[in-house]
């Protein structure tokens, strides 16, 4: 035997070891709509997911624009996610233009939603995740759908989504241990849009807000006067604006009202790496952490 033909004989049983590799050593390629949903999926998906949010961070989930290179990202992702409850009213133009086959997995399914008034209709209320009780939800269906999508890996998504799903229980007793304390009439702040309905209903929090639940929608003159005439009445001492909006409006009634700022909060986007809400985890400690010390300075 010459030395090529030994060499090629060693190389062939290494070879053979390599295609051996189950196919779960490949990471699967996933899309999510918004950074919030993107980081929860990185906690059930742990190694095994790599993941590319449409929206980057500090960005507006209502009112974002679809690039050409998000619609091959779109394309080429194996599993993607969208939170649903209207929240991504641009998805399916985005699915049409890219040509991507699959159906995406809606992660607030089975949530208990709550429904307002906007415009004289009756609407569902998208921002779910501001409460750590439904990102347990969320948590449920995306260990489905990565089993589903990756067999092989689904006692590493079931581990990490029990692990995850305790961060979240910690969470919400953080929550609580810090607003439960604070007298009913206190806890009233101000913000850009209504997007803490969920926070609100889950620790007992009044939220007002000149924008409805989308940041799409204008407020008139008059939305404006009443929402400043209910915010003197009812001695709102803090306002909020967002990573992720325009803040002239809510300084506007601020301003006529003599509430005082509290900060920013992290609503619907996750800040950079840099900010100081890079995750979920980490969004939902400073914005409860901001409206306690807000509070705390009102009492």
């Amino acid at each position: 035997m010459t030395p090529h033909r030994l060499l090629l004989s060693a190389a062939i049983p290494a070879l053979m070891a390599l295609s051996a590799v189950p196919a779960s050593a490949e990471t699967l390629k996933v899309v999510a709509s918004f950074t919030v949903l993107a980081d929860v999926i990185k906690q059930v998906g742990g190694e095994h997911v790599k993941v590319m949010s449409l929206v980057g961070p500090n960005g507006d989930p209502h009112e974002f624009e679809p690039s050409p290179a998000d619609a091959k990202n779109l394309k080429a992702a194996q599993v993607t996610f969208v939170s649903g409850e209207g929240l991504e009213g641009w998805m399916d133009r985005l699915i049409t233009a890219s040509g991507y086959k699959g159906k995406p997995v809606t992660v607030s399914e089975g949530i208990n939603t709550r429904t307002m008034e906007e415009d004289g209709e009756k609407i569902t209320d998208p921002h779910v995740w501001n409460s750590p009780v439904n990102v347990k939800v969320w948590v449920a269906n995306i260990e489905k759908a990565l089993s589903s999508a990756d067999p092989s890996d689904a006692a590493a998504f079931k581990a990490n989504a029990e692990k995850y799903t305790r961060t979240l229980d910690e969470l919400n007793a953080y929550a609580h241990a810090k607003f439960d304390k604070v007298a009913d009439n206190r806890r009233k702040v101000l913000t850009s849009h209504d997007a803490f309905g969920y926070f609100g209903r889950e620790y007992n929090v009044s939220f007002l807000a000149p924008l409805g639940l989308s940041t799409e929608s204008e407020a008139s003159a008059a939305d404006v006067a009443k929402l400043i005439e209910q915010i003197k009445g009812e001695h709102v001492k803090a306002y909020f604006f967002e990573n992720s909006n325009d803040p002239r409006l809510v300084k506007q009634v601020a301003k006529a009202t003599g509430a005082e700022p509290g900060g920013e909060l992290y609503v619907e986007s996750l800040s950079d790496t840099k900010g100081p809400a890079p995750t979920y985890e980490k969004m939902f400690k400073y914005n409860v952490d901001q409206l306690a010390a807000a509070m705390a300075k009102s009492s």
